[in-house]
């Protein structure tokens, strides 16, 4: 990461939840959505992400309700969710929580009817003919050029009218690698005198990191499916792991997560690709170097797909079987330093066991903090022998109240998640130790 650019203070801890406000409630409004806060809250959540808030365009809208990324005005709010007073409530109600905000920031393209094709045709591209176009296949937006500059400016104005008056976090940047490096470069410049943000992008280009915080884990993402669906093997996930650390800056942040809202409506649920090992991938997201992202309705858990166009609101079931999973998960990852990400004192690395095909192990350090993760990716129940000369004392059972003495037993088992009381041995399992 540039040495020009450096992140907020609280990003080694931070976690993200994606919030899909219009399936969210049944009223899709931000009111509604403020009542689910203190929950949220509760399980240990510290960024909410909104999915686009502003305007949606009527032109070649997409089904009943359109795209939230076909956006026709940046300096306002979608009337589906409420107004500007509304939303600028929510961050304050946020904020005395102790939440962050960021919002999507969708600028390689706008709607159709966006109220700058009649003001200033010119901050588009246009074809040979002259005409509005799009490069991506996204007939539902046309492409800004940012060769003008007048555009840019006019782009930074709107993101300083969110900082100003409703006092965000930071940006979630759509696409972030189909805009030019430049002009983040240019908004991140102006922008950072104001406020000190969350820099999100979506994006797996090393380069970008020289503004962006955070990147996307897209490739761990599809690999960890492959070897869900028997494509690859547990060396196939080491392998990229090891390639995210010999490519990117040491300081380079990665969002890990099971689930979003392209991956929900276009893919299927973290069920449908990843079936009995979606948990363990979810235990990975939270526990890895990087930072965890969780998509609204995981804690149910949700296992519909969300229509993308048109209302099609997350059925609650009121029982949030995930929360206390999530909870000790997020809050393990707050409170202890061995899993602060991106920092310099931790070290992360591979643990042996006696059954390496079949269990993801790693363990992460800092000073005499230590974490130790096993994942059971088999259908099998297994006793597993750990082979780390490192491990001494007492490791605290993160999702139980025993505690094992890894240095004299190293045979430990992986434990069923509602197990309080008994070790068990279960197949597509975990086990989180912590000192």
């Amino acid at each position: 990461m540039s040495t020009d650019f450096q992140p907020v203070e609280w990003i080694n801890t931070t976690n993200i939840y994606e919030v899909n406000l219009r399936q969210y409630t049944y009223e899709s409004s931000f009111n509604a959505f403020a009542k689910e806060l203190p929950r949220l809250r509760d399980m240990g959540i510290e960024i909410l992400w909104f999915m686009p808030i502003t305007p949606i365009s009527i032109e070649k809208r997409k089904g009943t309700l359109g795209s939230y990324y076909a956006t026709a005005d940046y300096q306002n709010t979608n009337p589906e969710f409420g107004s500007l007073d509304d939303f600028k409530n929510l961050v304050q109600y946020a904020h005395q929580l102790g939440f962050k905000v960021i919002i999507d920031w969708v600028i390689n393209h706008t709607g159709w009817d966006h109220h700058w094709t009649i003001e200033h045709p010119e901050y588009y591209a246009k074809d040979a003919e002259g005409n509005f176009m799009e490069r991506n296949g996204w007939d539902d937006v046309i492409d800004l050029d940012f060769n003008n500059y007048d555009l840019r400016t006019a782009l930074i104005d709107a993101m300083k009218f969110w900082i100003n008056n409703f006092d965000i976090d930071g940006f979630r940047c759509d696409m972030a690698h189909l805009v030019t490096l430049d002009f983040w470069k240019q908004a991140r410049t102006e922008l950072e005198p104001i406020k000190k943000l969350f820099w999100l992008g979506e994006t797996e280009e090393i380069n970008y990191h020289a503004v962006f915080d955070v990147s996307y884990a897209w490739r761990w993402m599809h690999t960890s499916e492959d070897f869900a669906k028997q494509k690859t093997d547990i060396n196939g996930l080491w392998n990229l792991l090891q390639q995210y650390n010999d490519q990117f800056p040491a300081n380079a942040f990665h969002a890990y997560f099971t689930s979003n809202h392209d991956e929900n409506s276009w893919n299927g649920t973290e069920y449908e690709k990843y079936g009995s090992a979606a948990l363990n991938l979810a235990v990975f997201s939270c526990l890895w170097n990087g930072i965890p992202l969780i998509y609204s309705g995981q804690e149910m858990p949700n296992h519909k797909r969300l229509k993308f166009f048109d209302k099609d609101a997350i059925e609650w079931s009121g029982k949030y079987e995930l929360h206390d999973f999530y909870k000790t998960l997020l809050n393990l990852r707050k409170r202890n330093i061995a899993l602060r990400a991106c920092d310099n004192n931790v070290s992360t690395y591979r643990v042996q066991t006696n059954v390496n095909d079949k269990v993801f192990a790693f363990k992460r350090k800092n000073g005499n903090n230590e974490v130790v993760v096993l994942l059971n990716f088999s259908d099998q129940e297994l006793s597993v022998e750990i082979f780390d000369n490192d491990l001494s004392g007492l490791y605290k059972n993160s999702f139980a109240s025993d505690s094992i003495d890894l240095g004299t037993t190293k045979h430990v088992v992986i434990i069923d998640l509602g197990t309080t009381k008994h070790v068990v041995i279960h197949p597509y399992n975990f086990l989180v130790f912590e000192k």
